[in-house]
C-alpha cells in the first residue's frame, strides 16, 4: 500500500477499513460503442486516520475526471425533492430569511434546491462544477457559477457577489480531495454572522448498517461528527447544532458559524454515541470488513439460486452506490439481466463494470421479472410505491443492505 497522508490533519494513515478491490469510477456510465473497450479501474480501499478519525480513500482520479460531465441529476427522485423543500421551509423560518438575504449553495447540481428560494423571492446563487448540470439549473432560473470551490475561487466569487447569509453544502464535503482548501473556501463565502449548513452521510450509520456501497471514488472522505467538527474548527468554523436525517441511509445536517459559539446538547449526544461505537479507536472498525464479505456471499448465493431455479432478476436504479455493490460482488448480466432508471440521462447507457443495460422503468412491466434488486435501497419506500404494480405477477423486491432480504 502506498503511503496515505490524512487529507484533514496530515498524519500518516495506515489502518484499513475494507478492501473493495479495483473498480471503475461509479458514475462513468458506458455508451454502447464503449462496450468493446476496457474500462479503467482504480483501487477502492478506505483507511481511517488514527489521529483525527477521518475515513478516507486516496485521490486516484481527479475531480475534473469525475465531475465535469456528470450523470447525476438530483431532480429525478421525488423523495429528494421533498427533502429539499422541507429543508428550505425549515431554514427560512429558523434564520428569518427574506428578499434581503443572500443564499449560496456549493455543488448546487441542477438547481433542485435553490429554485425553492428563487420561487420565494430570496436571492440565490449556485456554484456547480459540472457544466451540463449547471446548464440545467440556469434553464430553471437559478443563476449558477461553473466552478469548483476552494479558497481562491471563493475569493473570486466574493469579489463579484455578496457573502452568504446562508451557505449550503449538501452532500459535497465527502466529494473534495483537497478538504482543507474546500473548507477554507466555505469560510470565505460565509458572511461574518452567516450560517453554514452541511449535509453528509453519517459514518456511524455506514459502519453499523454495513453500508459499504456508499463507498466509491467520488466520495473521498466519510465523516463522523467527531471528524467533521475537527476539520471545520481548523478553519474557524464551529458546529452549533446537528440534526439526524434519514436521507442516504442516514445523514447528519450540521449547522456551523464563524468563531466560538455555544452548541446544542445534540452535538455532544451524537459525539458520545460515536465514541461508544468505537469511531475514535481501531476496535470500532475491526468487524466491518467481515460483515461486508457476508453481504457479498449472501447476495451471490441468492442470485445463483434464483438462476438455478430459472427465476429472472432485474434491478431498479442506476445509482453510484449500486455500482460499488455490483462490482464488489462480481454481479453481471448472467445473474441480473438489466436495470431501469427514471433519469433519461442514464437510459440507453450501461453500468460501469457490470455493464448492465439501463432501460426506462416500463421495461419491468414488459419482461415481468421474478425479483427486482433495489440498488438505491435508501429510497425503498418511494420505489415500492411507484412500482407497486410488480406485485401483480408476484414479483418481490430484493434489498441488499444491511443484508439481503426480500420485501
Amino acid at each position: 500500500m502506498a503511503d496515505i497522508v490524512c487529507r484533514a490533519c496530515g498524519a500518516d494513515v495506515r489502518l484499513s477499513v475494507v478492501d473493495l478491490g479495483e473498480q471503475p469510477l461509479a458514475n462513468s456510465y458506458l455508451e454502447p460503442e464503449q462496450l468493446n473497450g476496457a474500462e479503467q479501474r482504480y483501487p477502492l480501499h478506505p483507511h481511517v486516520c488514527e489521529s483525527c478519525w477521518l475515513v478516507q480513500i486516496p485521490e486516484v482520479a481527479t475531480p475534473q475526471e469525475i465531475f465535469e460531465d456528470y450523470a447525476y441529476f438530483s431532480s429525478f427522485s421525488d423523495s429528494w425533492l421533498a427533502h429539499a423543500r422541507a429543508y428550505v421551509e425549515l431554514v427560512i423560518e429558523r434564520l428569518g430569511l427574506d428578499e434581503g438575504s443572500r443564499v449560496v449553495e456549493v455543488a448546487s447540481n441542477d438547481g433542485y434546491l435553490l429554485r425553492n428560494f428563487v420561487e420565494r423571492g430570496i436571492p440565490a446563487l449556485g456554484i456547480e462544477p459540472a457544466a451540463n448540470v449547471a446548464d440545467e439549473a440556469e434553464r430553471r432560473g437559478v443563476p449558477t457559477i461553473r466552478s469548483f470551490v476552494g479558497r481562491q475561487s471563493a475569493e473570486q466569487v466574493v469579489a463579484e457577489h455578496e457573502r452568504a447569509d446562508l451557505l449550503i453544502a449538501n452532500n459535497v464535503l465527502a466529494h473534495v480531495p483537497d478538504l482543507n482548501d474546500f473548507v477554507a473556501g466555505l469560510a470565505v463565502l460565509l458572511a461574518p454572522n452567516g450560517t453554514l449548513t452541511i449535509e453528509v452521510p453519517h459514518l456511524l450509520r455506514l459502519v453499523e448498517e454495513t453500508q459499504f456501497d456508499t463507498i466509491y471514488h467520488e466520495h473521498f472522505s466519510y465523516f463522523s461528527l467527531l471528524s467533521a467538527r475537527a476539520v471545520l474548527a481548523r478553519h474557524g468554523l464551529c458546529i452549533t447544532d446537528v440534526e439526524e436525517l434519514p436521507s442516504h441511509g442516514g445523514s447528519l445536517r450540521l449547522y456551523a458559524r464563524h468563531g466560538e459559539q455555544p452548541a446544542s446538547p445534540r452535538v455532544e449526544e451524537i459525539v458520545a454515541r460515536e465514541r461508544v461505537a468505537g469511531l475514535d479507536r481501531p476496535e470500532g472498525f475491526e468487524a466491518f470488513a467481515g460483515r461486508v464479505e457476508a453481504v457479498r456471499d449472501e447476495l451471490l448465493a441468492f442470485l445463483r439460486q434464483a438462476s438455478a431455479e430459472g427465476r429472472s432478476v432485474a434491478a431498479y436504479g442506476a445509482p453510484a452506490k449500486g455500482n460499488t455493490l455490483l462490482n464488489f460482488c462480481g454481479v453481471d448480466s448472467s445473474l441480473v439481466s438489466y436495470t431501469v432508471d427514471r433519469s433519461p440521462h442514464k437510459q440507453g447507457l450501461y453500468l460501469p463494470g457490470s455493464r448492465l443495460p439501463i432501460h426506462p422503468p416500463e421495461r419491468l412491466f414488459e419482461t415481468k421479472p421474478d425479483y427486482v434488486l433495489v440498488l438505491p435501497w435508501n429510497l425503498l419506500r418511494e420505489i415500492s410505491e411507484q412500482m407497486a404494480g410488480i406485485r401483480e405477477w408476484g414479483a418481490r423486491f430484493v434489498v441488499p443492505i444491511p443484508r439481503p432480504t426480500l420485501s
